[in-house]
């Protein structure tokens, strides 16, 4: 009797292996439409190395000097991304009309500000960052010579959009 049991329950985790697996729902471009990537607490912890290692690597690739993380400009984006949700438009300005200039500043960053790139979306951080280096203006705040500094925060929505921040900096 308890072979049979053993055999069941054995036949049943066959069974549910056999399962077909969703599959991608496709766009009217014949491409998967995305899903919503959910940042956890585990990869919070990851995201903003993974960033600057990423960043690195592009910037080494064309001889240019590493970035390093920098706090100042870290809390500058993260309030910047909660600022763009609560606003519901990706964009420069903040709700009291600041810019990124005058927000790095409120949080005691005094170095160059090289630039902001912004976005709206519910892709991954690496996802972001590749929509980034597609387009010559966010590029080159990544790529410019002159940044020493980096800072990347998002702020992600109870419905899995992310509102993302990257800021460079230089000395």
């Amino acid at each position: 009797m308890r072979k049979l049991k053993v055999i069941s329950v054995l036949a049943l985790i066959a069974l549910a292996a056999c399962q077909p697996r969703m599959a991608a729902q496709i766009g009217p471009d014949g491409q998967p439409l995305p899903t919503a990537y959910k940042i956890d607490a585990r990869e919070e912890a990851q995201i903003p190395g993974r960033v600057l290692q990423q960043v690195n690597t592009l910037r080494a690739n064309i001889a240019l000097n590493p970035l390093t993380l920098d706090p100042q400009l870290t809390a500058a984006a993260l309030a910047h991304s909660r600022d763009m949700s609560a606003q519901n438009r990706a964009w420069h300005w903040g709700s009291d009309g600041s810019s990124p200039l005058e927000r790095v500043r409120r949080q005691g960053y005094y170095g160059h500000l090289v630039g902001e790139n912004i976005s709206e979306t519910y892709e991954n951080d690496i996802q972001t960052l590749n929509a980034w280096m597609a387009e010559r203006d966010t590029r080159d705040v990544i790529m410019d010579p002159k940044a020493t500094r980096l800072g990347v925060a998002w702020y992600q929505e109870a419905s899995g959009k992310i509102w993302w921040t990257l800021l460079t900096g230089g000395n």
